[in-house]
């Protein structure tokens, strides 16, 4: 699988966001004090270790699901496991929050 195929940039999600959020779910995978010091919004909070226990629960497979953490690195773990389990509109924003937001 190439990875740059399960990578969304920041600008595309921005795209999405402003014209069809409602096309996506966005998640997450942070620890909760982690999402409350900076959110993207609109999104589902489901901590990385806690994801193969929620995700058949909480998501629907049928939509694109774009998953972001701080800088990209637990996000992309959480896309390989999604696809693994039948989520195969996953895909991880580059650079997480911290790209999206500017944030150093």
């Amino acid at each position: 699988m190439d990875v740059q195929e399960m990578i969304i940039q920041c600008e595309e999600l921005r795209g999405i966001l402003a014209s069809d959020p409602s096309s996506i779910t966005l998640l997450d995978v942070r620890q909760p004090e982690e999402h409350l010091a900076a959110k993207i919004g609109g999104e589902v909070l489901i901590p990385l270790g806690d994801l193969s226990r929620r995700a058949q629960a909480e998501l629907d497979p049928a939509k694109e699901v774009i998953v972001y953490c701080a800088h990209g690195v637990r996000s992309l773990h959480a896309v390989m496991g999604l696809k693994s389990m039948g989520f195969s509109r996953a895909r991880s924003l580059n650079g997480g929050i911290a790209e999206y937001l500017g944030i150093d």
